[in-house]
């Protein structure tokens, strides 16, 4: 479908001078935020270096300072999208009034209450702000975009331009400016949306996907996708994986999961293996020729990996674990586990714990674990049921000695922080498929759905919901892009992603919920796909590190002096 014409009326809806009034507003916000983190910092370190009983006690200022600081990083990345695509020419009305939306919502937040959670708002006065660097944000860029950037006039604008595109799945440039790139997302959409209806299949009857699926994902190269190309990848980087993931996720998260444990795999050995476990690992995992499950959380344990127990012992050329492990994604089918276990009972922090490449005959739905020394067990789970769940349980289970990751013991959480960065930036990828696979739903029931003698889109609440999580997909997807682009410029980004991870998680999970709500009484109902999705997107939230560890993350990183 053409853009619809715009009227004189619609045209006064459009702020003047939108990109340079939005550059003034982020140079405003961004002094804000140095503001709160002023007054944080003088809470949690006052002598200039982060007290750690200091920030549990104001862990509620600390965070809401790291959702601050997301909100203002996720403003910039939006101004910086759309003067990509302004310097292209291809910044349309639909993406101006997205801009602006998500300018004039952000910044209304920032002093008015941020919305760490359904039941918690965190607002300046939590942060022990003055009122003079409050009222300092209210410049007269910041108060024209709130009071016009984010009206029902320009949310009911957007949901006309969305439906316009609906048929195009036009919802927004993309501003990737990468041909190959705009390539490898149509490829993938294309795939996602071939699964998408047996998708919803496997997770009614809780099956696993099918293996057929994942050797067509392994033969287009998904998982190898970061792999250098010497090693039998395809070397494209991580802005290519956020891509491929998103596409993928929007289909199924499933799908876009299939990767996330050859991706910590890979990084894993890449970075921290001998010569020999990349020669002989890596093109393995590339191909999908063994697919790798991660084994590293513990019941009780949760976040706290120097807490783990589960012990390896040496015994000559090999190591002999024992101990116990739980929400282990995909671990039946696996080959291979990458399996953190601590090798120095002496050390009862993270020094004591080494990483081991421990391989597994793949199991059947008859026998999971064939394996000697090793049993399991499915947890049933509400949704991300494509790979199942497990706890697992070893005794004496052996692993050669060779197959200990870099060959030194106790490098182990070391190893495995350094895959922090990409795995988070993948699972923001994972949540803005998510959150647009919702958007889509949303949108398609609301053209579909007639009520009083019209589709219920036509009504300003129904509407002004699609608009608005139409906005911060994008805004999610822009943040998480901007991380990729760190990572890849091999630039430090552990809180770049932790951003993205943190408000990709919480707008996934915002927009299935309005999505279903759309649906109204049709949503709560199995057959619907939004009742999967809402199941799916709650996860989101919780692995690859809760919300409150990512929020953790950002304000020690950013009170620590990161910038």
């Amino acid at each position: 479908m053409t853009e619809p014409m715009q009227n004189a009326a619609e045209a006064d809806l459009l702020i003047a001078d939108l990109l340079p009034t939005c550059a003034r507003a982020l140079e405003a916000a961004q002094g804000f935020a140095e503001a709160a983190k002023r007054s944080v910092a003088q809470r949690v370190a006052p002598s200039g270096k982060v007290d750690a009983a200091s920030m549990e006690r104001e862990q509620f200022a600390a965070h809401g300072y790291a959702w601050l600081a997301t909100y203002v990083a996720a403003l910039e990345q939006s101004l910086r999208w759309a003067e990509r695509l302004e310097q292209a020419g291809a910044l349309r009305e639909l993406e101006r009034l997205m801009l602006q939306a998500a300018y004039g919502e952000y910044l209304t937040q920032l002093w008015g209450g941020i919305p760490l959670s359904q039941g918690e708002v965190v607002r300046p006065s939590d942060l022990g702000m003055a009122d003079d660097d409050v009222h300092a944000i209210y410049t007269p860029q910041v108060k024209a975009l709130t009071e016009a950037g984010n009206t029902a006039a320009v949310r009911a604008r957007i949901a006309a331009l969305i439906e316009a595109g609906a048929d195009s799945q036009d919802f927004g440039g993309l501003g990737l400016d990468d041909e190959t790139l705009d390539l490898v997302r149509e490829q993938f959409r294309k795939l996602a949306d071939d699964h998408a209806e047996a998708a919803h299949d496997w997770h009614l009857k809780d099956d696993l996907i099918p293996i057929e699926v994942i050797e067509q994902l392994a033969g287009l190269g998904v998982f190898g996708l970061t792999v250098p190309e010497e090693n039998g990848g395809l070397g494209m980087g991580k802005t290519a994986m956020c891509v491929v993931t998103e596409e993928l996720s929007r289909g199924y998260i499933g799908l876009g999961s299939l990767g996330t444990r050859s991706e910590i795999a890979a990084e894993l050995i890449r970075l921290g293996g001998t010569p020999a476990q990349k020669e002989r690992w890596l093109p393995l995992i590339a191909s999908g020729e063994i697919l790798p499950t991660a084994v590293f959380t513990e019941p009780n344990v949760g976040s706290d990996l120097g807490a783990l127990k589960t012990r390896a012992v040496r015994d000559g050329d090999k190591y002999r674990i024992t101990g116990n492990k739980t929400w282990i994604t995909h671990a039946a089918r696996s080959d291979v586990m990458t399996l953190l276990a601590r090798t120095d009972p002496s050390e009862r922090g993270y020094r004591g714990l080494s990483m081991f490449l421990a391989e597994k005959p793949r199991g059947t739905e008859a026998d999971p674990f064939p394996a000697a020394g090793m049993t399991g067990g499915e947890i049933p789970v509400l949704g991300y049921r494509g790979m199942k769940e497990y706890e697992l349980a070893f005794d004496g289970f052996e692993v050669p000695a060779e197959n200990l990751l870099g060959g030194v013991e106790g490098q182990g959480f070391k190893q495995l922080m350094a895959t922090f960065e990409s795995a988070r930036i993948q699972t923001a990828a994972r949540a803005v498929g998510v959150a647009q696979n919702a958007f889509e739903l949303g949108l398609a029931y609301a053209l579909e759905r007639q009520q009083f003698g019209k589709p219920i889109v036509k009504f300003p609440r129904v509407g002004g919901k699609l608009a608005w999580m139409a906005v911060e997909t994008m805004v999610a997807r822009q943040l998480s892009f901007f991380a990729a682009r760190e990572k890849d410029s091999e630039r430090r980004c552990d809180i770049e992603a932790g951003m993205a991870k943190l408000l990709a998680a919480r707008i996934a999970w915002a927009n299935a919920d309005n999505a279903l709500q759309i649906h109204g009484g049709n949503g709560y109902a199995q057959e619907y796909r939004i009742s999967r999705v809402l199941c799916d997107a709650r996860i989101l939230n919780i692995f690859e590190g809760a919300a409150e560890i990512q929020a953790q993350v950002i304000a020690r990183g950013l009170l620590s002096g990161r910038n």
